[in-house]
């Protein structure tokens, strides 16, 4: 249950190709992360496995089955949107057993489906209340509900908590990934934002201009980007690109190195001057002027550097990035 297998996948709106020939194997029970920056194509991507949208030409294969032009109903998955979609005039309880109702499903068994979603998601003492007597975490967790009770091969979630406040969405995020681990279902989960990648996926899939650029866990994409997009769009703060002298010395058109592997010391090569300098408590980022070009250093909080000061700086040499002219990894 839950494998799902594109092949030469394409989308085209008239004349303009969003998705071109693409081709991807999720695995069953994988949580797989579609990642990459506005209008790259992952929504679009995740609304052609849903069936929201027809493929152009390819083959789309849920669980063996070919289900390329399958209406979405009897493709077996579960869609999670970012807005919460919840009728307001109905309680929670009736919110999560809609599908069920619409599916003629037993009272009973829907009953038991809906007390099994809401002890899964603690959502017990709020069965009875309506959508806005709740907070929107409290919203997005009957969502959720919904699409669990359909008992679904996979779930897809499309940017789920881009409504949610900052401390909202690491909660929401923690339980997203507990609610994998305690159903072993096949998750597809759709972001802007490379931390939720970072955290949630056992696979990450990265996307640009609806191509695939890199397919892989979360630290193999850190530490072995395949190009210089992978490279700027996973980790946070971003890797630092430097052409020039310095990069012709190691052998390539572009060195990346990132700010946590920066070392701040006496003996370091390269010179620079602080500029602004963002205090986090257990780090601080530092912009720094240096011989190089501009680049973003992280240190521990506990340093005390400052606007204005003079640093020496340098970096081990396996954690250097090497990139050639067209931006491949060396």
């Amino acid at each position: 249950m839950g494998q799902i297998t594109l092949s030469s996948v394409t989308k085209s709106f008239g004349e303009v190709n969003v998705i071109p020939p693409l081709d991807l194997q999720i695995n069953d029970g994988e949580f797989v992360v579609f990642v990459g920056p506005s209008g790259c194509g992952k929504s679009t991507l995740l609304r052609l496995i849903a069936g929201l949208e027809d493929i152009s030409s390819g083959q789309i294969i849920i669980d063996g089955t070919d289900a390329t032009h399958a209406p979405p109903a009897q493709r077996g998955l579960a869609m999670v949107f970012q807005s919460y979609a919840l009728y307001p005039h109905m309680t929670v309880r009736k919110n999560i057993a809609f599908p069920l109702k619409m599916a003629k499903v037993p009272q009973a068994e829907q009953d038991r489906k809906v007390e099994n979603a809401a002890r899964i998601l603690n959502l017990g003492s709020y069965l009875d209340r309506r959508p806005g007597q709740l907070s929107g975490g409290q919203r997005q967790r009957v969502a959720i509900g919904r699409a669990i009770v359909r008992e679904p091969a996979a779930f897809l979630f499309d940017e789920p908590l881009s409504n949610l406040d900052a401390a909202l969405r690491v909660t929401m995020r923690q339980e997203i990934s507990e609610l994998h681990q305690s159903l072993k279902t096949t998750m597809i989960y759709v972001t802007h934002d490379q931390v939720e990648a970072m955290t949630m996926a056992d696979k990450i899939v990265v996307l640009n201009a609806g191509r695939i650029e890199q397919v892989g866990a979360p630290l193999e994409l850190y530490t072995k980007p395949r190009n210089l997009f992978v490279a700027g769009f996973i980790g946070s703060p971003k890797m630092n690109f430097i052409t020039g002298p310095e990069a012709q010395k190691h052998g390539c058109h572009t060195l990346g190195i990132r700010p946590e592997h920066i070392e701040v010391s006496a003996e370091g090569p390269w010179s620079g001057t602080i500029g602004l300098a963002e205090h986090l408590g257990s780090d601080t980022f530092l912009k720094v002027s240096s011989d190089l070009g501009e680049l973003t250093v992280r240190v521990p909080g506990e340093r005390g550097l400052h606007h204005g000061q003079t640093i020496r700086m340098g970096a081990p040499a396996d954690k250097l990035y090497r990139f050639d002219q067209n931006g491949l990894a060396l």
